[in-house]
């Protein structure tokens, strides 16, 4: 047991927060412990869970929310524990292959992302790691524990609804940077779909992985979520704008629409691509643009 202080937040008897640095600022992120009088589970182990030792309970399962490094962080660390994960990310647990296929990097972006997750994330592989799909629920004790499938940011993402008014977000987050959906295995219809879906979710308190941490009350949630939505339009827009003269994927990602410029990684232009072409493949879809040369799209008047 690890004594958390201020950086736990309690939300209910059964239900805390472990507030990762800088409220949860990617790497690190905020974990959920849910305790029963049965069993304690930690739902995304964070860096900051790895960097304390572990968390103020001992733990008797991990729910990974889906199979991105910053949520499978502790994995290892909790090497008594079971391991569970939706059945679209489980390869994700498994292996650092099945990590890597996930974001289908290739070349010098996966060998530097292999060393990432290794070095600064404490990638531990758990073949042992157990799937379950949409509507599964843990009994505790006395608090239980549902999943919400929420697909688009990775095949498997998930949120979890939790006795006594809780839902853990994961990374719909909730920030002005907006959806991430530019993995192999994201999809920005999905995406957007499970941001219809969560906006039914009726909750006392709403926990995002990264950033805003914990939202108090379905008035606030909903406008943050729809204001987290309107990123991804306001995207297609500035892509269509653009667009004004004929432009290809790689000059599309060049130009940056997700990430700022100051930001560096070999993994970037791959995303900026992927993020793209997802948009193009709506614009010609939408008659909105159209392939004026091989590999080419201009905006449609």
């Amino acid at each position: 047991m690890t004594d958390w202080g201020r950086e736990r937040r309690k939300l209910t008897d059964a239900v805390s927060v472990l507030v990762g640095a800088a409220n949860g600022l990617y790497p690190s992120g905020n974990s959920l412990v849910v305790e029963g009088s049965a069993e304690a589970v930690i739902i995304d182990p964070s860096v900051t869970v790895v960097a304390k030792g572990g968390a103020h309970v001992p733990i008797d399962a991990v729910i990974n929310s889906h199979g991105h490094e910053d949520h499978v962080a502790g994995n290892g660390l909790f090497s008594g524990a079971r391991v569970h994960v939706h059945h679209q990310d489980l390869l994700a647990a498994r292996s650092l292959d099945g990590l890597m296929a996930i974001y289908g990097f290739e070349g010098q972006a996966r060998i530097d992302f292999e060393q990432v997750v290794l070095e600064e994330f404490s990638y531990v592989p758990r073949p042992d790691a157990q799937g379950f799909g949409d509507g599964h629920r843990w009994n505790l004790g006395g608090v239980d524990i549902e999943a919400v499938h929420l697909p688009g940011h990775t095949r498997g993402h998930c949120g979890f609804r939790v006795s006594d008014g809780v839902f853990f977000l994961s990374d719909i987050d909730l920030t002005g940077f907006g959806p991430y959906y530019g993995d192999v295995w994201s999809s920005l219809e999905q995406f957007e779909e499970s941001l219809r879906m969560v906006r039914d979710e009726d909750a006392d308190f709403y926990v995002t992985f990264h950033h805003k941490g914990v939202i108090e009350g379905r008035a606030a949630f909903l406008q943050l979520v729809d204001g987290f939505a309107e990123v991804i339009e306001r995207r297609h827009s500035e892509m269509l704008a653009f667009l004004v003269e004929p432009r290809s994927l790689d000059e599309m990602a060049a130009h940056r629409f997700v990430y700022r410029p100051h930001v560096e990684g070999t993994h970037i232009p791959t995303i900026e691509r992927r993020t793209a072409g997802m948009h193009v493949e709506r614009m010609l879809r939408r008659g909105e643009a159209a392939e004026v040369a091989a590999g080419r799209f201009q905006r449609l008047a």
